[in-house]
């Protein structure tokens, strides 16, 4: 009886002892210790109100009591707060992300995606460097035409050299000459449009060019309409045609009369087939007016007009020129670009007498937007991925960089009579080289090189963008 008495009080104080650490616990759970409870775990882990990135750091730091409850019980893992932590609303395979992988794994991904997802060459800012030099002189690119050898037109300033251009948020790749070579051995650059386009040619012609010896060389550049450069040892070419409006114009040999093809590529496109590399641009000739507009009627599936309006005209030649681009690119052998508007600096923002970058980042252009507009649409909606080369920004700040009265007129340089009157002569829509189309041409390589980095297939290269 004594025994059954003994037990029986043992029993009552073990009851006794666990109703009180039951109402303990309870107690505290609803003061918000979260004491035993996976759901309020999950509280403290990420809170309701605050944003993901802060829920973040404190599943991966998680409270010191959770981290001796994890001591204690195996139960408790950082995978399975980070589950617990997970909100409601979040995709499957977010929280599965979470479930697999510890913290320090999905912070590392995420920096690393943060950093190509960032990584817009075309969002930066100029940096002028009094020590640094252009990539090539004139003398080192003899072919370098009149009309854009503002040194050698005797232009007194060469700051303009010196800007580079630095990435705002991501590294750009330096300009290499002979590594572009070899990426380009045995194939062709061809580079399609008006002369902003030429210009850019003649850019990129003199940065290889000025990379190897001159005897590896062939450049023609004879022809107005056709030019090309050749680097022997690398089976590579870098070739420009004239097409300023990228479709075709025909001139009546009758009456005279140009008619304008909306849905006819230029006549040149067929040897455009089989580059390695595309690059066009079209704009500036079709806001012509008056004695400047080159032509007299516009032709859409057979019908003749004298009037259109530009947006659509424009917008009907853009895409006979991306149906083109669909049926004649293949994808794995070629990469095209096309090109954004060069900006001129006419009327209020002259470019005569600038002798440095305008350093105020809004951005301005007297360009139609709907344009641009219609063309970046245009591009977004192709079957071909196209690299929009998005230079008009950058561009905008560098009214420094044109050639004003140090160029040519007709073929012939400028007399000093014409040089005294600017406000006639002088050319603020095309570009001095060196200048700012080596800074076009150096993004087009680093788009090569960050592309080729993504697939995994290049080796690093150095971190400044130099002129």
């Amino acid at each position: 009886m004594d025994s059954v008495n003994v037990r029986w009080r043992i029993c009552t104080l073990l009851s006794f002892i666990g109703i009180t650490f039951l109402v303990f616990a309870v107690k505290h759970s609803h003061d918000g210790s979260g004491f035993w409870s996976p759901q309020n775990i999950a509280f403290v882990a990420r809170p309701a109100h605050e944003s993901s990135s802060e829920s973040d750091t404190r599943v991966n730091d998680p409270p010191s009591f959770i981290e001796t409850e994890k001591e204690v019980k195996g139960f408790w893992s950082p995978q399975n707060i980070a589950f617990a932590a997970t909100p409601a609303h979040e995709s499957s395979s977010e929280s599965d992300t979470r479930v697999n992988d510890p913290p320090s794994f999905i912070e590392t991904e995420k920096e690393v995606k943060g950093d190509e997802d960032e990584c817009d060459i075309f969002d930066g800012r100029w940096v002028y460097d009094p020590g640094s030099s252009p990539m090539y002189s004139g003398a080192q690119c003899p072919f370098l035409s009149d009309q854009v050898s503002c040194q050698r037109n005797r232009r007194p300033d060469s700051h303009y050299e010196r800007w580079n251009w630095e990435g705002n948020r991501c590294n750009i790749p330096w300009f290499n000459g002979t590594d572009m070579l070899e990426r380009l051995r045995g194939k062709r650059v061809v580079i399609v449009g008006d002369s902003l386009n030429r210009n850019q040619w003649e850019s990129l012609a003199c940065l290889l060019y000025s990379s190897i010896p001159s005897s590896e060389t062939h450049v023609d550049v004879r022809s107005g309409t056709y030019k090309i450069f050749r680097a022997k040892s690398y089976n590579c070419s870098v070739e420009f045609y004239w097409s300023p409006f990228l479709v075709q114009l025909e001139t009546n040999r009758i009456n005279g009369s140009r008619v304008l093809m909306l849905d006819r590529l230029s006549t040149s496109a067929r040897r455009w087939r089989g580059a390695g590399v595309m690059i066009f641009n079209m704009g500036h000739w079709w806001v012509h007016q008056g004695k400047l507009k080159s032509w007299d009627f516009l032709q859409y599936k057979g019908v003749l007009r004298q009037n259109m309006e530009m947006e659509t005209a424009f917008k009907r030649a853009m895409r006979t020129w991306a149906r083109w681009i669909n049926q004649n690119v293949n994808t794995n052998e070629t990469r095209v670009f096309f090109r954004s508007i060069s900006p001129e600096h006419k009327g209020q923002r002259w470019c005569h007498n600038v002798t440095e970058p305008s350093l105020d980042r809004s951005y301005n252009t007297s360009f139609p937007k709907s344009i641009a507009e219609i063309a970046e649409r245009t591009i977004q909606n192709m079957r071909t991925p196209v690299k929009y080369l998005n230079i008009t920004k950058l561009s905008e700040q560098r009214k420094d960089g044109h050639p004003t009265v140090y160029t040519t007129k007709q073929g012939k340089l400028l007399t000093e009579e014409q040089r005294k009157k600017p406000e006639v002569y002088s050319d603020c829509s095309h570009w001095c080289l060196p200048g700012v189309p080596d800074t076009w041409n150096q993004l087009v390589y680093a788009s090569m090189v960050l592309d080729s980095s993504r697939d995994g297939s290049s080796s690093s290269h150095t971190i400044s963008l130099k002129l």
